[in-house]
């Protein structure tokens, strides 16, 4: 089992920024994938960014040139958000996987004036 806390969110205004982090433990395994998805009402729950523990990165069309995502240690994950629009606004979840995916209980970021 792997567990995971994120941190970070809230409101902004557009053209702001936000940093989300997230944390894993449990059963962490030496190769991996972490990441972030993200739902807006009424939407299916969509890819934003993830990255492998050897660094590659694989980014939504959407947030290419915005959003960063980096690997601060092992097992945590954050996701620098710049040029935030009111369409970024969703609940994003933190994404876990060796095989079987773990997602955190999602933290909400909202963008409106």
């Amino acid at each position: 089992q792997v567990q995971m806390v994120e941190s970070g969110g809230g409101l902004v205004q557009p053209g702001g920024a936000l940093r989300l982090s997230c944390a894993a433990s449990g059963s962490i395994s030496r190769l991996d994938v972490m990441g972030w998805y993200r739902q807006a009402p009424g939407k299916e729950r969509e890819l934003v960014a993830l990255m492998s523990n050897g660094g590659m990165t694989n980014y939504a069309d959407f947030v290419k040139g915005r959003f960063t995502i980096s690997r601060d240690s092992k097992n945590t994950v954050s996701l620098q958000m710049n040029s935030l629009k009111p369409e970024d606004t969703a609940v994003y979840y933190c994404y876990y996987s060796s095989g079987s995916p773990y997602w955190g209980q999602g933290t909400q970021v909202t963008v409106s004036s």
